[in-house]
């Protein structure tokens, strides 16, 4: 934690019917809720994919932009979301080098694909929550918000701080 997040720049993203290349200078300034998934057309990926999208508004009341990546293709991503998840509006950039899978530590080399991480990126780059789970269980967008919550605070805060809870002062 607390180092520059690995950069990346003009990488191709499917968003809402068309194409765009994204860099993460775009998101100079805002919180980064920055997610990994295995593979599209699978199982639980969805239901991640959809539970974002569904509190894309609360991440952006908190200032974060919500940002997804798996190493599938662009075409790939279109012809998926198109079909089984039109409601997610927010950007999901196609990794097919790799090399954001492999700088972020979560390439899974046997395979291609890339294991379930999350990252929490500030508004100066800097990587401050990092979270890299088993492929078969999907994880908690409440979590992430609550912990977005936490670390606006600049403060300590408790195993099971909540938004409006007493923090433990500054760090």
């Amino acid at each position: 934690m607390n180092q520059l997040a690995p950069n990346f720049e003009g990488v191709e993203a499917y968003q809402g019917g068309e194409f765009k290349k994204i860099s993460l200078s775009d998101y100079k300034g805002k919180w980064l809720v920055f997610f990994f998934y295995p593979r599209d057309f699978t199982f639980v990926c969805p239901t991640e994919l959809r539970g974002f999208g569904e509190k894309e508004q609360a991440f952006k009341d908190l200032g974060a932009e919500v940002l997804a990546v798996s190493t599938d293709s662009e075409w790939s991503h279109k012809a998926w979301f198109e079909r089984d998840l039109p409601e997610v509006k927010y950007p999901v950039l196609a990794d097919t080098t790799q090399k954001l899978a492999r700088d972020y530590d979560v390439l899974e080399e046997s395979d291609g694909s890339a294991h379930r991480g999350l990252f929490i990126i500030d508004p100066d780059g800097v990587v401050q929550y990092a979270l890299i789970s088993a492929g078969s269980v999907g994880r908690s967008v409440d979590e992430t918000l609550r912990v977005l919550e936490a670390l606006q605070t600049g403060e300590l805060c408790p195993m099971n701080w909540e938004k409006g809870k007493e923090t433990l002062g500054k760090a």
